[in-house]
């Protein structure tokens, strides 16, 4: 039996809400981050949203009288939120200035890849089959099709600082996503993601002043898209989707649930090349469908398995 609480079925257009939230919404998530970092400074519009999201959800915890961290687990929490908002998600934002929302997107789809190999090298939970190899190399010959110079395909390829900074945040996250396996976390998944995201809000503000990044900010002069792109990640992309990732892990298999992670991806490439103007030449559609290959092989094998349901993180809820 699948190890999933199922309290009562919900009506079907509440599924196909929530599955569309999850598909739809983080899938746009790219372009509004891409057009906020262009009059924003990206370490700054980062503190921005995940301050606000992650004090928003601290506060609901609050009323809602969840038991918060202890000592150790204070300690799992901030190293968590280092990793995921300060390394991974700052160096999204700072990359999306020069990669397109939907590569960088297609960039981020590698996570499923280095989370096998932290599963292979950290967890030791998984071993290096040759199906998996197959599919790691397969998602890495997406990436060299994206970065490769000497690929006649059409459109130029991505720039080499983004593109290492995009792969470094998806090494980043796969490592965090193995942390609460081995170090203690709080019993309440929405609390851990809370104090994840409250705490990385601060980590990146500070690192932004110290970066000099306040200076180069003048309220004044943002434009009202970017506010409200703003607004849009924080209410929608953090909030909403949070709250719709955690209600259908209660009453759909974690397989389902985990398909918007090659769903996402397609979704950032369309919604950047009809609302944000971006290419969509040969070389993406290679690269990315390389890519996503790679992640439905890696993520198939685990709908064979006995279903339980996975650790949320913050990073899902972003």
């Amino acid at each position: 039996m699948r190890n999933v609480t199922v309290e009562s079925r919900p009506a079907a257009w509440k599924t196909l809400l929530a599955f569309g939230i999850i598909y739809f919404v983080w899938g746009s998530t790219f372009l509004a981050i891409r057009i906020g970092v262009h009059e924003v400074p990206p370490l700054l519009f980062a503190a921005m949203r995940f301050g606000t999201a992650g004090a928003a959800l601290l506060l609901w915890t609050i009323a809602k009288r969840e038991r918060m961290p202890g000592g150790r687990q204070w300690v799992t929490m901030t190293l968590l939120a280092a990793m995921i908002f300060l390394c991974d998600y700052g160096l999204l934002f700072w990359a999306e200035r020069r990669v397109p929302s939907g590569i960088a997107a297609v960039m981020l789809g590698t996570i499923p890849a280095f989370m096998a190999l932290s599963e292979i090298i950290l967890l030791r939970t998984q071993k290096l089959t040759v199906r998996l190899a197959i599919a790691l190399l397969i998602g890495i010959g997406g990436v060299a099709v994206l970065m490769s110079r000497s690929l006649n395909l059409g459109g130029a390829p991505i720039d080499q600082m983004g593109a290492v900074a995009l792969l470094i945040a998806s090494v980043t996250w796969s490592i965090a996503s193995a942390l609460p396996k081995m170090m203690p976390v709080p019993e309440s998944k929405t609390v851990s993601s809370a104090m994840q995201m409250f705490i990385g809000g601060f980590m990146l503000l500070a690192v932004s002043g110290g970066a000099g990044e306040f200076a180069r900010f003048h309220p004044a002069e943002v434009s009202g898209r970017v506010w409200w792109s703003l607004i849009y990640l924080i209410v929608a992309g953090s909030i909403i989707g949070f709250t719709a990732y955690v209600w259908l892990l209660h009453h759909e298999s974690p397989t389902k649930v985990g398909t918007y992670a090659y769903v996402n991806p397609v979704v950032a490439v369309l919604i950047g090349y009809f609302l944000g103007g971006e290419a969509l030449d040969a070389r993406i559609v290679v690269g990315a469908a390389f890519v996503l290959v790679s992640v439905i092989v890696i993520t198939t094998p685990k709908a064979k398995k006995t279903e339980t349901v996975p650790t949320v993180t913050a990073r899902d809820a972003a």
